[in-house]
């Protein structure tokens, strides 16, 4: 029995996707007055699900990529692409999902460290 399972893997992974698309939503905010600007994104819910899917195995979910996409949209007078609201809103949306799979994530560490006798 593995001490870590296949649902703690795909746990860190989309904390680990989370971070990623945090970074990328920040920087798109950080830009949202530079001319030409296209706002990025990182998809790892879709990539996360299909590991899941195809039934992986937890070292297959641990490598799963995550792709990073430009997004395409209404471009300002300037060239940029930014919509500062949308990129909020799904900035927030965003740090919430971090936010839930980390207390979930500790939950099931905290569990297992029970069960040893370790807490």
């Amino acid at each position: 029995m593995e001490l870590f399972d296949t649902t703690q893997l795909g746990l860190e992974r989309a904390i680990s996707g989370a971070a990623q698309r945090q970074n990328a939503l920040a920087a798109n905010l950080a830009n949202a007055n530079t001319p030409g600007y296209k706002p990025k994104d990182v998809d790892f819910h879709s990539a996360l699900r299909a590991a899941f899917e195809a039934g992986a195995s937890a070292e297959e979910v641990h490598r799963t990529p995550f792709a990073e996409s430009t997004q395409t949209g209404v471009v300002r007078a300037d060239g940029s692409a930014v919509d500062v609201d949308v990129e909020s809103a799904k900035l927030s949306e965003n740090a919430l999902e971090y936010q839930t799979r980390v207390q979930v994530a500790r939950g099931r560490i905290d569990i297992i460290e029970s069960a040893m006798g370790t807490r």
